[in-house]
């Protein structure tokens, strides 16, 4: 700790605090042996630095003073030339990293953000005031990550809602809390807890876990207390509740439509468990809520939301962040009033304005003029040390570049690789037209960010012949004809598609080859609903993600190497219910059964010899004797036994991936089975 920090029980006891602080009482408990310290800061800080720890703001720049972006930094209005310059003109609070400000690269280079992250609390603790920088960034995993390979990438939380594992939620956290602290990123802006319940939801998606509110509540605070666990602050987002909208807030202003009733039942619950599990902070949501605040303004904006529903109806003490203040969703005012009208409306930290001197000067104006009292001021900013403090900011705000070595381990791609084969749902699959055998010829087609050319790469890698033609986001006409012409050469198409429930030039590309007869699959690569558009083709699966992780689990799938575990963790209106979900065995959800699946693997030649086939079976013949026996408690504890000695037998090669992906997922519904009964 700072020398200027350290204090001795005699100047504790001294201690009088001359700022109106009388405000703050009602922290000053949980804030434990850093009140005083956080007071004496206080004390000593001018109007002008107070402010500057409200904003959370973004430069480019590879170093703390990189001078390749001096010109595109004055240009965009960051408040100055780099990053050095922004923290001495403003007295920021914190930053926050993206991959197009090139604070971090594609793919990622470990030591160098590690070395910008130490850069810029160096610089931090270089200033009058010796206050750490708040490090953020959106780190969510699936189609919302900024640190990438090598990093580990999962495939995001609709995939954990289908893999269904509570676990998983906890492991994700974990990790990618150990990954961030390495690179000293101590802020994320994840979890999303948004349940989304709307199918044209445009920007949230599968980024929720699901529709069911309990699951998401659940596997939420899974991942904030992992997170948090980590010394990582945990941010769950977009309050109060994003999902039911088909408005992009990034473009334009949504408006959620739903009842007092259903704002607290389904789209207020899962921040209400955050909150109630300690969430650090929470995120607010660009959008219009008429029932909780009929003023027209988004919920960043307004008093009602903020103060009165989430700090005061809902007792949330910690620290309440806007998002991103250069989203056309917050654009309802004048530019200059939307900093002000956050904070008065009960924001503590103002994130990402599009002018960093503007925003800052117009709040500080708010303070000097009195329309922002020093009382309301001195609130957020004690919240804001009283966080750093918490995360021993004040004592090390330093990332040990040692700790780098826990960045894409192993064991942490395993963790990654195991969520998205547990996540790939099988929804449809008439006349068995899955697995594809290496018998048959693919033709791998659809937009090019669905990746169609990685599955067929795959497939082949797997002895399956597959050839793939990419097409535009929207296909073409002649691009349509040329995938028809090409389906003619080949036994069966795949169709990799990306929101094609919202694009009607994907839905011609799979009505023209539902029209050729060839037996069609399409593999949804981003949001499930796309089956909505063609309720018809023969067999339909969903991955929730376009990521390679993702992808590599597809491809087992369809080639049948991994047995379809995922379930639907939304409903697809007027076809499938949340919940569904098939996969390619069939035997009885019993010990038996269980047997009867050996024995199959066992005939295929996926298990290697005959001990160990005869130690999965003698397992399976005890738990057999508890289900006569109706104990399930000793059934469900026998089946996590024989899970675990599946991955022994997979170690020891005794067992084939196939053999031990088939055993596991029908073991998982069999303890499901019994949980349920």
């Amino acid at each position: 700790m700072k020398l200027k920090y350290v204090l001795t029980i005699l100047s504790l006891t001294l201690l009088i605090v001359s700022i109106p602080l009388s405000s703050l009482a009602n922290q000053t408990g949980e804030a434990g042996n850093h009140d005083a310290m956080i007071r004496e800061i206080m004390e000593e800080m001018t109007l002008e630095e107070k402010v500057g720890q409200l904003f959370i703001v973004h430069v480019y720049g590879k170093t703390p003073t990189d001078p390749a972006y001096e010109l595109i930094n004055i240009a965009n209005n960051r408040g100055g030339k780099d990053f050095q310059e922004v923290i001495e003109n403003y007295h920021i609070g914190g930053v926050i990293y993206f991959n197009w400000t090139d604070n971090i690269g594609t793919p990622l280079d470990v030591e160098q953000v590690n070395a910008l992250s130490n850069g810029l609390q160096d610089i931090a603790l270089e200033q009058d005031q010796e206050i750490p920088l708040f490090i953020s960034t959106d780190q969510e995993g699936g189609i919302v990550q900024r640190a990438t390979r090598p990093a580990t990438v999962f495939p995001g939380n609709m995939a954990l809602g289908a893999a269904r594992l509570d676990n998983y939620a906890a492991q994700t956290g974990s990790i990618l809390g150990k990954e961030l602290e390495a690179l000293g990123v101590n802020m994320n802006f994840a979890p999303t807890v948004d349940v989304n319940l709307n199918p044209e939801n445009p920007v949230i998606g599968v980024r929720s876990f699901g529709e069911d509110p309990d699951r998401v509540s659940r596997l939420g605070v899974e991942q904030i207390e992992a997170l948090q666990g980590e010394n990582v602050i945990a941010t769950a987002k977009h309050f109060p509740g994003h999902g039911d909208t088909d408005v992009d807030s990034h473009y334009g202003l949504p408006i959620i439509d739903h009842d007092l009733e259903t704002l607290h039942a389904v789209d207020l619950k899962p921040f209400k468990d955050a909150i109630d599990a300690g969430v650090d902070a929470i995120m607010t949501g660009h959008i219009v809520v008429p029932a909780l605040d009929d003023s027209g303004l988004p919920a960043t904006l307004s008093k009602p939301i903020l103060t009165e529903l989430l700090r005061e109806e809902m007792g949330f003490d910690g620290l309440i962040i806007t998002d991103s203040l250069d989203m056309s969703g917050a654009d309802v005012l004048p530019p200059e009033e939307v900093p002000v009208e956050a904070f008065k409306a009960g924001a503590d930290i103002l994130l990402n304005p599009a002018n960093v001197e503007e925003a800052y000067t117009s709040v500080l104006k708010a303070v000097q003029s009195g329309e922002i009292s020093e009382d309301r001021l001195n609130e957020s900013v004690y919240r804001i040390l009283q966080s750093k403090a918490e995360k021993d900011l004040f004592e090390d705000p330093y990332a040990d570049p040692a700790n780098l070595e826990n960045i894409g381990t192993e064991a942490n791609l395993q963790t990654a690789k195991e969520i998205a084969e547990k996540s790939i749902t099988l929804v449809k699959n008439e006349q068995d037209v899955l697995p594809v055998s290496d018998a048959e010829t693919v033709l791998v087609t659809g937009p090019s960010v669905a990746k169609p050319g990685l599955i067929a790469d795959l497939l082949d890698d797997k002895g399956i012949k597959s050839d793939s033609f990419a097409t535009a986001t929207s296909p073409t006409a002649g691009q349509i004809d040329q995938a028809v012409e090409l389906a003619d050469t080949v036994d069966k198409v795949i169709i990799t598609t990306y929101t094609a429930n919202t694009n009607s030039q994907q839905q011609a590309l799979v009505e023209a080859l539902q029209a050729t007869g060839k037996p069609i699959v399409v593999s949804a690569h981003r949001n499930p609903y796309d089956v909505m558009a063609f309720p018809d083709v023969d067999s339909y699966v969903a991955s929730y993600s376009y990521l390679d992780v993702s992808m590599e689990a597809v491809a087992g799938v369809l080639a049948g190497e991994i047995n379809p575990f995922g379930s639907l963790p939304v409903t697809i209106p007027e076809q499938y219910e949340i919940g569904e979900g098939l996969d390619y065995v069939d035997i009885p959800r019993s010990a038996a059964g269980m047997k009867q699946l050996v024995d199959q693997l066992d005939e295929a030649g996926e298990i290697s010899n005959e001990e160990a086939s005869r130690a999965l079976n003698l397992h399976l013949t005890a738990v057999a004797q508890y289900e006569d026996r109706r104990l399930p408690d000793k059934v469900i504890k026998h089946l996590e036994g024989f899970r675990k000695l599946l991955d022994q037998q997979q170690v020891n090669e005794a067992i084939s991936k196939k053999a031990h992906s088939y055993l596991d997922t029908e073991g998982l519904r069999l303890i499901e089975h019994w949980l349920e009964n």
